[in-house]
């Protein structure tokens, strides 16, 4: 698959040590990434896309244990309103399709939130550009290889 290939060779050239790893069941939602990797569904990256009023993809980078607060991430984006991107928007931004969309290897560089949640996970799961690819990172990782604003996006 190109986007994993994509994604692959940016995680390398950032210095990452995490590998690729091709699960036999999808991991298009966060239950089914931590069933099939057997570990806590908080541990699962999962990456959100929003479209902003300027048209500019937002990506926020959430804990799979619980669902982004959009009127808190607004406020904190200086936005009235979250508008959640539909498909073709993703793949046309991301360059990868919904269900494996990753923190990296975006045709086009979205403005990145990530959830402080993953911070309490010393290994954190995220798509690698399929919905059968993953890979682990930390939080630190996270954050300084994607450039993300680390915040609450969560109520719970």
């Amino acid at each position: 698959n190109s986007s994993v290939k994509r994604i692959g060779a940016e995680m390398k050239a950032l210095g990452m040590k995490g590998e690729i790893r091709t699960l036999s069941d999808s991991a298009r939602t966060a239950a089914e990434a931590a069933s099939a990797l057997g570990v806590e569904q908080g541990q699962i990256a999962s990456s959100i896309v929003f479209k902003l009023p300027d048209g500019s993809p937002l990506l926020v980078v959430t804990s799979g244990a619980h669902r982004v607060d959009t009127n808190l991430v607004a406020e904190k984006v200086s936005v009235t309103k979250l508008h959640r991107a539909d498909a073709d928007y993703i793949k046309e931004v991301s360059g990868i399709s919904i269900g494996g969309v990753s923190p990296f290897g975006w045709l086009t560089k979205p403005t990145i939130l990530i959830d402080d949640a993953l911070a309490q996970y010393e290994i954190v799961w995220a798509a690698a550009g399929h919905a059968h690819a993953v890979f682990p990172t930390n939080f630190e990782e996270l954050v300084s290889k994607t450039g993300g604003q680390v915040m609450k996006v969560a109520n719970d």
